[in-house]
């Protein structure tokens, strides 16, 4: 099983730099251990179909190559609703605070059909033999100028190797043959991981009880479980759901009791009609083993997010890392996983 080159990982910087080497004549592969293409970028449909992210969800005007990206492949955006009230719940104490949000701000958008429709779209351009699913890279072996790939089902042969999985996952959940330097493994160890401390939630409903409350459905809260909510309807205001991020500490509780946690503070916040909820959906990308890997150790958001590490080959010039984390601008954004895969591109492109 040969080809030109191989990429781990099927997110956003590996299916689009596939997609950019394919158009280019290059033979490609990608292996990918997740059931699923996407990655960090996960669309749930729920009930009734409601669309809800479990992953990337919103851009705005500063992220000019995703945009550009999106035109290229015709997928439409929609701003996201921020009319209305807002709620902020200050102290536990204190009945939550409403806000009426203006309405000259700067909007955030959403992919029309969910975020998931760039990587169909990216994803369709390969073949069965060029993607393949459930398959975790175990062994990389270097020499006489090739690569010999180990997976949990296949061996492959190639004369390059992109990773594009998170690098603080690369670094111990492959071996090496001959191993990466020290200092690579060790700034690895100390990259954050985008997503990897989040918990996203989402619940459906049938109506958009908090539009015709005149609320945004925005929530900002020091309280908890939830940190931070927002209106999730679709873009044809025909399905409806809110979605949000829960407090860090809420993965060492279960699904149902984080569940309950967070239909009770809706209720506080938005009265009997939160109560008649259609489903409740959540992520805990702390326990995705193909997103990151147990650790105590404290990483900052963002840190070492671009560093100069990322940004040069190895193995003579034949293994690049790449993904958000890799970018040295908008790491940890969908932005800075399109500039990745771009910035890999033109180095393979120019060999």
């Amino acid at each position: 099983m040969k080809s030109e080159v191989l990429i781990i990982g099927a997110g956003l910087t590996g299916l689009l730099l596939a997609y950019r080497l394919k158009k280019h004549g290059k033979s490609v592969k990608i292996i990918e251990a997740r059931n699923r293409v996407g990655g960090r970028i996960h669309t749930l449909k729920s009930a009734k179909e409601t669309p809800i992210e479990m992953g990337a969800t919103w851009l705005s005007f500063q992220h000019q190559e995703l945009l550009g990206l999106l035109r290229e492949l015709e997928l439409p955006v929609f701003e996201q609703y921020m009319q209305g009230i807002a709620l902020f719940e200050p102290l536990s104490t204190a009945p939550p605070q409403q806000i009426q949000l203006p309405t000259n701000q700067q909007p955030s958008y959403r992919i029309q059909h969910g975020t998931i429709a760039i990587i169909h779209k990216l994803a369709n351009v390969l073949d069965e033999k060029e993607l393949i699913l459930n398959e975790k890279i175990e062994q990389i072996d270097y020499a006489n100028n090739s690569f010999k790939v180990t997976s949990s089902n296949n061996i492959y042969y190639t004369n390059k190797v992109v990773s594009t999985i998170p690098p603080s996952l690369l670094v111990n959940s492959i071996q090496f043959y001959p191993s990466l330097s020290n200092k690579v493994i060790e700034i690895a160890n100390k990259t954050h991981t985008w997503m990897g401390d989040s918990i996203k939630f989402g619940v459906s409903y049938e109506t958009p009880f908090w539009k015709n409350n005149n609320y945004s459905g925005t929530v900002f809260s020091n309280v908890g479980p939830l940190t931070e909510l927002y209106d999730h309807s679709n873009a044809e205001n025909t399905h409806f759901s809110l979605k949000g991020f829960l407090q860090n500490g809420m993965a060492a509780y279960t699904k149902d009791e984080r569940k309950s946690k967070v239909i009770h503070q809706l209720h506080k916040l938005f009265g009997e009609d939160a109560l008649e909820y259609l489903s409740y959906e959540e992520l805990v990308w702390k326990r995705e083993p193909f997103t990151s890997l147990p650790s105590n150790d404290f990483i900052f958001p963002h840190q070492n997010n671009g560093h100069k590490i990322y940004q040069q080959g190895y193995f003579d010039d034949k293994f690049f890392i790449g993904g958000t984390e890799t970018s040295p601008m908008h790491g940890g954004y969908m932005e800075g996983a399109i500039l990745s895969a771009q910035s890999i591109y033109q180095k393979l492109s120019d060999k």
